[in-house]
């Protein structure tokens, strides 16, 4: 586990203390923690050169509008877009989910068109698609995982049809860790007439995403999730799409010239930018990407399926516990869903708080995915480039404790250092 050992104190807060003991953040799906030279980054942006951007002709001013516009292009860069001007600035996965939904959606779609969705979404890529069906009179249909948390490619060429014109699908579960086949999904339903778009929230911070090479329309991510801060994230679209939609947004900054009763507007990416951009959440999250890079996303990925295949071993030795998702981790990512039996996840996540254990309980903004599993909640722990298995075995240790509170006959009485043969 030697990456997480190079990098762990460069994370200022994974130094401090809760109820006394140590922090171990397990909650990275959530949002990352933040490595020193992104945080100097924001407060370099303030202390420096404050200003807006790409109006003001005075020397702060430019430096502000040239970072801004130099980390577009390095959002560019870590994805792989053809063109700087593919990526649209957004305050988050949800927002660019939204803007196609609105700004093709609203356009594009008439009644009895179809849009295909999995049924492990996200909220964010599941409630804008059933507000813009029932705008347009379009028609939602879902495509189910199976047992392991996996989709099938056969089961969406059954879905897909001559009136479908939208599929939408996460790159990896935000629950079960599931890394979809998105590049083959793609093929299919470009191939059946129909666009793709990716919620990678969970995929772009852990592994290298190549957008040329998954073969989608339309691809969301954001910042806060891989090292950046929070209000920031991006669209990243085919420019012939961007060229073809409808702003979603309509204010200063977006237009060219605006008469009374009407507007034209701005070529690509700024038409989708309306108003005072988040300039700093923009510049921060380039110094992200460029500490990212430096790190390697190949390397980044491999620590994670080392330190997730460790964590399935270990949590699959507590009594009662079952894990929600693939169990081989060359097939999921690092954001481990449980249940323990008898013991409702916010208990379990209670008891870990006071450990110092950083967990999520509750439904994860996938309460069809939930419904779907048979549970209302479940606890999930995540993993990220500055976790290590000595966090894994304190997971497992207040785990015991957990079973020691609510079901003391369960203990298995293997402490986490026995499990790990240490």
């Amino acid at each position: 586990m030697g990456l997480s050992a190079r990098v762990r104190d460069e994370f200022p807060l994974l130094g401090q203390s809760a109820h006394g003991k140590p922090i171990v953040y397990l909650d990275s799906a959530a949002t990352s923690q933040k490595p020193r030279e992104v945080i100097d980054a924001l407060v370099r942006y303030y202390e420096e050169y404050n200003a807006n951007v790409h109006r003001g002709i005075y020397a702060i001013a430019e430096k502000a509008t040239l970072a801004y516009e130099e980390a577009r292009g390095k959002v560019a860069g870590f994805i792989n877009a053809r063109r700087p001007e593919e990526v649209v600035f957004t305050r988050g996965t949800t927002e660019a989910i939204n803007l196609v939904a609105y700004a093709w959606g609203l356009h594009s779609l008439r009644a009895g068109d179809e849009i295909i969705l999995t049924t492990m979404e996200h909220h964010s890529n599941l409630v804008p698609w059933q507000l813009i069906a029932g705008m347009t009179g379009a028609r939602l249909k879902f495509w189910d995982f199976d047992g392991e948390g996996k989709i099938s490619l056969e089961e969406l060429d059954r879905l897909l049809t001559g009136r479908t014109r939208m599929v939408a699908l996460a790159h990896q579960s935000n629950v079960l860790g599931t890394f979809n086949p998105v590049a083959e999904a793609a093929r299919r339903a470009r191939a059946a007439g129909a666009l793709v778009l990716v919620d990678a929230a969970q995929s772009v911070p852990h592994m290298p995403v190549d957008v040329q090479q998954l073969g989608a329309d339309f691809v969301a991510f954001s910042g806060h999730k891989m090292c950046g801060p929070t209000g920031i994230g991006a669209l990243w679209a085919r420019y012939e799409h961007l060229e073809a939609l409808q702003p979603f947004h309509g204010g200063g900054e977006m237009i060219m010239l605006v008469e009374l009763d009407r507007s034209t507007y701005k070529e690509p990416p700024w038409k989708f930018e309306a108003g005072t951009p988040n300039i700093a959440g923009a510049i921060v999250w380039g110094a992200a990407v460029d500490y990212l890079t430096r790190i390697g996303m190949e390397a980044i990925r491999a620590h994670e399926q080392q330190l997730t295949g460790y964590a399935l071993v270990q949590l699959q030795e507590i009594k009662g516990l079952r894990i929600h998702g693939p169990k081989n981790p060359a097939e999921r990512g690092g954001a481990i869903a449980f249940s323990m039996d008898g013991v409702h996840p916010h208990d379990i996540a209670q008891v870990l708080d006071q450990e110092g254990i950083c967990v999520r309980a509750g439904h994860h903004c996938t309460q069809p995915l939930h419904r779907r599993l048979g549970v209302a909640a479940t606890v999930r722990a995540s993993l990220y480039l500055y976790n290590t298995a000595d966090d894994i075995d304190a997971l497992v240790r207040g785990l015991d404790k957990v079973l020691a509170y609510f079901a003391p006959s369960r203990r298995s009485g293997v402490g986490a250092e026995g499990r790990r043969g240490a």
